[in-house]
């Protein structure tokens, strides 16, 4: 299966540093805008640096390195690849997800393009070392980092199609997240995937989904698929999960948009909170 070119677009830039009051016609360079980014976060990190210099051996030049890395590499999902992408809302909507579900985010799989990148900044912002992560890329990945690629070796991040059963064993993670994915799969292939999800996780899964609308029809795509992503109304899917008998996570909605509320975050994306099978 080829992988797709990533880029849903973000409603009107809200969550995008410097750029929630634009207009789409006016914005600027994306280029301009990760160098905003990055100069902000460099002075924050020097600032703290320099406070914590009794403290030195707690923050290390890999973790300054990773952190620059990290900024960078979310601003270039969310402006040059065609305005984000709901991967890269991951990392955005990560401390709520830990307010929300706690405990089981220490043994976490991600199932979606990129797979390596949220991989790797799972592990890197455990709050323990026993924080596990591990990944499933549903596309070909040709052009693969070094990082990337070890991962792979490791057997922590496998390339599988996901229109067939997940290569693990039931209730192998206490958490799904998958994002960038479904939106492809039609709902004969869905009907097989979703059970999936559910199947090998223990505490319920996550589904990061654009909005109808966001994003536009690239030639690419269709020489790919054949056809581009389908991006479906909130109430589809809820029907689509009464129909496969899926339940929404209740308690975990709750806690979640709580946590989000208190720091007025507003997703680009839409997420849903659903219960693994007993």
């Amino acid at each position: 299966m080829r992988r797709p070119s990533s880029g849903l677009s973000r409603r009107d830039g809200a969550s995008i540093p410097f750029m929630g009051s634009l207009h789409p016609k006016s914005r600027p360079s994306p280029f301009l805008s990760i160098g905003l980014v990055l100069l902000v976060e460099t002075m924050l990190l020097l600032i703290d640096l320099k406070v914590n210099t009794n403290h030195s051996r707690y923050y290390t030049t890999e973790l300054y390195l990773f952190h620059i890395t990290r900024f960078v590499y979310i601003n270039f999902l969310v402006l040059y690849e065609g305005g984000g992408s709901c991967t890269s809302e991951i990392f955005q909507a990560l401390p709520y997800l830990k307010k929300a579900y706690g405990e089981s985010m220490h043994k976490i799989l991600h199932v979606g393009p990129d797979t390596c990148a949220v991989v790797w900044n799972l592990l890197k912002e455990g709050d323990d070392k026993e924080t596990e992560a591990w990944g499933v890329e549903p596309y070909d990945l040709d052009d693969s980092d070094a990082n990337c690629k070890s991962l792979i070796r490791k057997g922590i991040v496998r390339v599988a199609d996901i229109k067939f059963s997940l290569p693990y064993r039931s209730k192998s993670f206490s958490l799904v997240i998958v994002s960038d994915a479904l939106d492809y799969l039609s709902p004969k292939y869905l009907n097989k995937t979703l059970p999936e999800l559910a199947r090998v996780s223990s505490d319920g899964f996550i589904i990061f989904s654009g909005y109808p609308g966001q994003r536009s029809l690239k030639v690419a795509e269709l020489s790919k698929f054949g056809r581009p992503a389908k991006l479906r109304t909130a109430s589809w899917w809820i029907r689509f999960f009464v129909q496969s008998r899926i339940e929404e996570n209740e308690e975990a909605i709750k806690k979640f948009e709580l946590a989000a509320a208190e720091k007025h975050y507003q997703s680009s994306c839409q997420i849903f909170h659903l219960k693994s099978f007993i």
